[in-house]
């Protein structure tokens, strides 16, 4: 008989419990239904939750990790039965203990590093219980192959857990967690076949020529100061012609000021590096000396008027004992005092220390111990070298402003001031 017919003969015979299994049935649909719509809600849920924000590599590294898991417990599913004994329910609940080992570590790595950056001992951990899953599944294998894979499912699994762990903790701090020495990039630029910067190469040629003409200067200068021969005067002098020649045939020296400023720069650094040996640069997280205190004075008419002296162009700013500041302060001021420096010396601009004291607040003795170490640099010291050339005027800290033809000015007005 069909089961159509079945059914029909059994519902005819039978019609009360037939009723009580439709209804059952129903209501067992109904439930059914409920199941899977929440099911799929807490999937969905998931997914936005856990699944979308992460990166596709994040995702793959999990699917992958899982597989070699599997493969490892698998491993070990025969290890306990084949070597172990185990059997039945023992087996079933014994058999992947390591791999529940090596995945509370690497959780346990997971959430130490998002706290404290690092890995810390689970991450040890989970590299030890990984080699010794690997190490015993294979040795229940039945060939060499079988072996070799079963070594190396658990540790793609370790790599892959290592790798993500890396990418998050670079994701979180910024950094990785080393720097290696010797790089491909390195020792590229080590051989000269690479540039550190972002310039082209016109402009890399460009600074090698001018750097050249720098030497060749530099060089004769120091012949003719040493009172050298007459052959080795001719030769430094014949190098240092090829060279110019070559710069303002491949580098634009003639016609491009900015590179004849960078000429400028390098000559004035090369031909002032005795200089540096006296220098006595400011310490600064030193206090600050403790001047003196001055003598009252009647308060009167001449009293209000200011002294006369030499240095006029100072009475601006008078030479009052410094306050006491701590460190931070005394960073930041000078901090202040090195950003209105770099700022008119790109307008072509060399202040004087009491235009440092008066614009940022230093006191003025350590604008000048500021002002005489900064003037050496090339930009300013190229600037106070055009001044002394085109007017002849030595630079004191204190002397007036000029300014060039070429809108050149070294401390703050024009000639006809």
């Amino acid at each position: 008989m069909p089961p159509i017919d079945q059914i029909t003969a059994f519902a005819s015979d039978q019609p009360v419990l037939t009723v009580i299994i439709g209804v059952f049935a129903l209501v067992l649909l109904i439930v059914a239904y409920f199941v899977l719509r929440a099911v799929q809600r807490l999937a969905v849920r998931f997914y936005h939750r856990h699944i979308a924000p992460r990166p596709a590599e994040d995702i793959l590294t999990i699917v992958a990790a899982s597989i070699a898991t599997g493969v490892s417990a698998q491993g070990m599913w025969r290890f306990s039965g084949d070597v172990l004994g185990f059997d039945g329910p023992l087996r079933l609940l014994l058999f992947a203990f390591i791999e529940v080992a090596v995945i509370t570590s690497a959780v346990r790595a997971r959430r130490n590093m998002r706290e404290n950056f690092s890995a810390g001992i689970d991450g040890v951990a989970v590299w030890a219980l990984t080699g010794l899953t690997a190490v015993l599944s294979s040795m229940d294998a039945r060939s060499a192959a079988e072996a070799i894979f079963r070594l190396a499912a658990p540790l793609v699994a370790a790599w892959l857990w290592e790798r993500g762990m890396a990418i998050e903790r670079h994701r979180i701090t910024g950094r990785s967690r080393i720097n290696w020495r010797i790089t491909p990039e390195r020792a590229l630029v080590r051989v000269g076949l690479a540039e550190v910067s972002d310039r082209t190469a016109s402009e890399v040629d460009a600074h090698r020529r001018l750097t050249r003409v720098a030497l060749a200067a530099k060089r004769a200068r120091a012949l003719r100061a040493s009172g050298a021969s007459e052959r080795k005067m001719r030769v430094a002098l014949s190098k240092l012609d090829r060279a110019m020649d070559r710069a303002v045939e491949h580098s634009g020296l003639a016609v491009d000021s900015a590179r004849q400023e960078a000429l400028l720069s390098q000559i004035g650094a090369l031909y002032n590096t005795s200089a540096l040996i006296d220098l006595t640069p400011p310490v600064p997280w030193a206090p600050e000396p403790e001047a003196p205190a001055r003598p009252a004075v009647a308060v009167g008419p001449a009293a209000l008027r200011p002294p006369v002296d030499d240095d006029d162009d100072e009475l601006h700013v008078l030479d009052v004992p410094p306050p006491i500041v701590d460190t931070a302060q005394r960073a930041a001021l000078m901090r202040a005092a090195r950003e209105y420096w770099d700022k008119q010396i790109e307008r072509k601009f060399v202040p004087r220390a009491a235009d440092i004291a008066h614009e940022t607040g230093v006191s003025l003795a350590s604008a000048r111990e500021y002002r005489a170490l900064w003037k050496l640099e090339p930009k300013a010291h190229a600037l106070l070298e055009a001044a002394f050339h085109e007017h002849g005027i030595v630079d004191t800290g204190t002397f007036p402003a000029i300014e060039t033809e070429h809108v050149l000015t070294v401390n703050g007005s024009s000639p006809g001031r």
